[in-house]
């Protein structure tokens, strides 16, 4: 069962840029089960199965990988306590589910694998950097270098049932207020904190469509150094998000001016860096779609679609066809109390294994 490298995985922390050891133990475990991982700039796993890939101009599309990816890291930091615990029936612990069951069912299914059986070539990844700031480093790495080979990207993650098959497009932003602070009785110099709140007030003050889908979040804020001083410097994250490439870069722009006309009102200088730029667009996704379906039906899971941000939307700008595939039930997702349910591992490795199977043959 996948449990038996679930526990495992859990209690081995990966926070975002930070998840070489997990990554070593993903290497370890596979190795031990006969396949010979290769770790790539980023620090991507990853395993290359079945018949070499063909980039002839005349060769067929079935002589192309399908890769299934599972992300490593976590929201959580490297001093959070990731013990597992079983509570109720359940199991436990932050980043129990997401990622660490599906990085224990990509593992089973290595396990139970016959690579001679396989008709095409398949590749398994276990990558970097999907959650937060590290806006799909690994996932990007991997289309970046492989593209040209690969049929179709399906990133193992979120909940049984589940298929992401729109990819929601992000861009998030450092935005840095300083100005020369002081005092605050002895001087009268303008305050980046000031200039903070008026952007902050001017953001959420901006109109969003209903549909498509758009959002704007400002997920942290900061800054000042005490009561009695005048703020030099203040910090926010920005994300933005929306399902239509044209209204993320209008919302964007508005953003951008919203910040800029802040700064100018407080009297205080302004910086934005893009930290996260994760490409929305059309997935592809209807043969995959199809094949997960079917895949599901002997286990009663009738199989719902959704809108994302997942490592699948890093296969958009290259044309390859990919979506998420969720394998395991649980809740309280990015919370120290996540769970999930252990008997639903199973079933989602099953699903795996005929979604791969039917891929084989199609």
């Amino acid at each position: 069962m996948p449990l038996a490298y679930l526990t495992r995985i859990a209690q081995t922390p990966a926070p975002t840029f930070h998840e070489e050891e997990r990554a070593q133990l993903i290497e370890t475990l596979w190795r031990e089960l006969g396949y010979r991982p290769e770790r790539d700039a980023v620090g991507n796993v990853l395993v290359k199965l079945g018949p070499s890939v063909s980039l002839s101009s005349a060769a067929s599309p079935h002589s192309k990988a399908l890769l299934l990816a599972a992300h490593l890291d976590t929201v959580f930091s490297s001093q959070t306590d990731v013990t597992v615990r079983e509570e109720g029936g359940r199991l436990v612990g932050p980043g129990v589910g997401d990622n660490s069951s599906s990085l224990a069912v990509l593992s089973a299914f290595l396990r139970d694998l016959d690579p001679a059986q396989l008709r095409r070539p398949l590749w398994l990844a276990a990558n970097v950097g999907e959650e937060g700031l590290g806006d799909l480093r690994g996932a990007k790495a991997l289309l970046s270098a492989h593209a040209p080979e690969l049929s179709a990207f399906v990133a193992v993650d979120g909940y049984l049932g589940v298929a992401v098959t729109k990819a929601v497009g992000v861009r998030r932003y450092r935005v840095t207020f300083t100005g020369q602070g002081g005092h605050s009785w002895g001087d009268q110099a303008p305050s980046a904190l000031h200039a903070l709140g008026l952007a902050i007030t001017a953001l959420y003050a901006l109109p969003l469509p209903q549909s498509p889908r758009t959002t704007l979040n400002v997920g942290t804020a900061s800054g000042g150094n005490s009561v009695n001083s005048i703020a030099g410097s203040a910090e926010l994250l920005l994300d933005l998000r929306s399902l239509d490439a044209q209204l993320l870069a209008d919302l964007d722009n508005k953003a951008r001016y919203a910040v800029q006309g802040a700064a100018r009102q407080a009297g205080v200088q302004v910086r934005l860096d893009q930290v996260g730029d994760r490409p929305g667009g059309n997935l592809r996704s209807d043969t995959l779609l199809r094949l997960a379906r079917l895949a599901s039906q002997p286990v009663g899971i009738d199989l719902k679609t959704a809108a994302s941000s997942t490592d699948a939307n890093a296969a958009a700008p290259h044309g390859v066809p990919s979506m998420a595939l969720g394998v395991y039930r649980g809740g309280n997702a990015h919370r120290e109390d996540e769970w999930v349910q252990p008997s639903s591992l199973s079933v989602g490795l099953g699903i795996l294994q005929r979604f791969v199977r039917g891929y084989m043959h199609e």
